[in-house]
């Protein structure tokens, strides 16, 4: 029991993803509260655009969510494949190739055939993989994290509308949360990756702001 205790959990969402999905959600609800109109909008103008980009994020939301599970099932299914592939190949040079396919770039240019001679000998220990993959608790819950992280990082871009009675203040301030947020997005990013967090900060608002005009532009 202690040594289950000790043993790491495996992550649901990897940062990238975790990243990946508030700064697509915050570019969304972006496209909604950029093409308002604060100098002529009215509340009953304010109101239909906090519904659509609540009711948008949410929607694209379930189908990242959605996405999420079914590229989750393919490259399971594709892993086990490969297993399968290796057990069944008689030339270990084959295998090899199989294993080197699956590999990171990085990882199967320093591996020689000694190395994947190896690798394939422990992957023959492994039990035959079942013959049909499935999704688990975790596959689900990590999507409903994808759902959520679209869909709350509208919030915070919305949320000065909903308290603020004056449109053309709360643009502002929501423009600012938007700024600061995409800013924090970045550095983090950049922390998980080991790069410069302010360069990256500055990098990604710049980019926000490229593709929110885009959206805008393209009818987005």
């Amino acid at each position: 029991m202690a040594k289950d205790s000790t043993r790491p959990r495996r992550r649901l969402l990897e940062p990238i993803d975790r990243f990946s999905e508030v700064l697509f959600g915050l570019i969304m609800a972006l496209t909604f509260t950029g093409s308002l109109s604060a100098a002529e909008s009215g509340r009953q103008e304010v109101r239909t655009m906090l519904i659509g980009a609540l009711g948008c994020n949410l929607a694209w939301g379930i189908v990242d969510a959605v996405m999420y599970l079914m590229t989750t099932l393919t490259e399971r299914a594709r892993a086990v494949r490969s297993l399968r592939d290796i057990h069944a190949a008689t030339d270990p040079a084959k295998a090899g190739r199989i294993i080197s396919a699956a590999l990171p770039d990085a990882v199967a240019s320093v591996m020689g055939p000694q190395d994947l001679e190896t690798l394939r000998q422990r992957l023959k220990e492994i039990p035959e993989p079942p013959s049909r993959v499935r999704l688990g608790r975790d596959d689900v819950l990590a999507a409903l994290g994808v759902c959520l992280l679209v869909f709350l990082s509208t919030f915070p871009v919305v949320v000065p509308f909903i308290f603020m009675r004056e449109a053309v203040p709360a643009l502002r301030v929501s423009n600012a949360v938007a700024i600061v947020m995409l800013f924090l997005i970045g550095q983090a990013a950049a922390r998980y990756a080991g790069t410069n967090p302010w360069r990256t900060g500055f990098s990604l608002v710049v980019l926000g702001v490229v593709l929110v005009g885009i959206a805008m532009a393209l009818g987005g």
